[in-house]
């Protein structure tokens, strides 16, 4: 391999992202080279899907006049762009090549903030660890104070007691507890939080809270779960 050939142009090469004396360094090396061959090779049934991700706009040319040293760093500058640039690519035909291994879908519909609105799997790629833990188990519904419902998924763990909250028709400003209550009288905080004065599943505040948190004390040592304010307001009670 020369000095100018890297195995990193395989992914700029199968984009025709070199320029001409880049192209003819990198055949030559091709030839000598099976993994650059068999990685081309992988590449180029997924190179079609990736040609209008364009490399970012180039420099112009370099200074024709002026002292050595800007021309110098003129062109090293060049250079370290150009290696930036089929590193972006590499990785962005890895991730193309993993999602077609997988079965997966290499499009996504994206939303006005250009995020990924939904992920290619089908699932919600937007969920927080709380949220994602209560969509896949299996709630224990609570019994609120007037307005307020939610609910618990609980797991049991090695270190005690884990649980994530949903919590609706809430309004703030207010401070509450997840508190853990066990069967001989013991309370054990398993995670706080503040209510905004707009509140969490409300009018104007559709979306509801999630919230995990954990008790030391093991699953079948804890009698129910609370939510509490801190003026002592029970909110919500999940039996167990």
């Amino acid at each position: 391999m020369t000095s100018r050939v890297e195995h990193t142009d395989v992914g700029a090469y199968a984009l025709g992202l070199l320029d001409d004396d880049d192209k003819a360094a990198f055949e030559e090396h091709l030839a000598t080279c099976p993994p650059c061959a068999a990685e081309l090779a992988d590449l180029s049934g997924v190179a079609g899907a990736l040609v209008g991700i364009g490399p970012l706009e180039d420099l112009g040319p370099p200074p024709s006049r002026g002292e050595a040293e800007v021309v110098d760093l003129m062109r090293r500058k060049r250079a370290a762009d150009r290696r930036a640039r089929r590193g972006t690519i590499v990785i962005g035909m890895a991730a193309a090549v993993t999602l077609v291994a997988g079965g997966l879908t290499i499009g996504t519909q994206l939303g006005d903030s250009g995020a990924p609105a939904v992920a290619a799997s089908g699932q919600h790629n937007h969920l927080g660890p709380a949220e994602q833990f209560y969509a896949d188990g299996t709630p224990v519904a609570g019994t609120g104070a007037a307005g307020v419902t939610g609910g618990l998924v609980i797991e049991s763990k090695a270190w005690g007691t884990h649980a994530a909250l949903k919590l609706s028709g809430v309004k703030g400003p207010l401070e509450c507890e997840l508190v853990s209550v066990s069967k001989s009288g013991q309370r054990r905080v398993m995670t706080g939080w503040a209510v905004p004065p707009a509140g969490y599943g409300v009018p104007g505040q559709p979306e509801p809270l999630y919230t995990h948190g954990g008790s030391p004390d093991p699953l079948e040592k804890i009698d129910h779960f609370e939510v509490v304010t801190s003026a002592g307001q029970k909110l919500l009670t999940v039996n167990v």
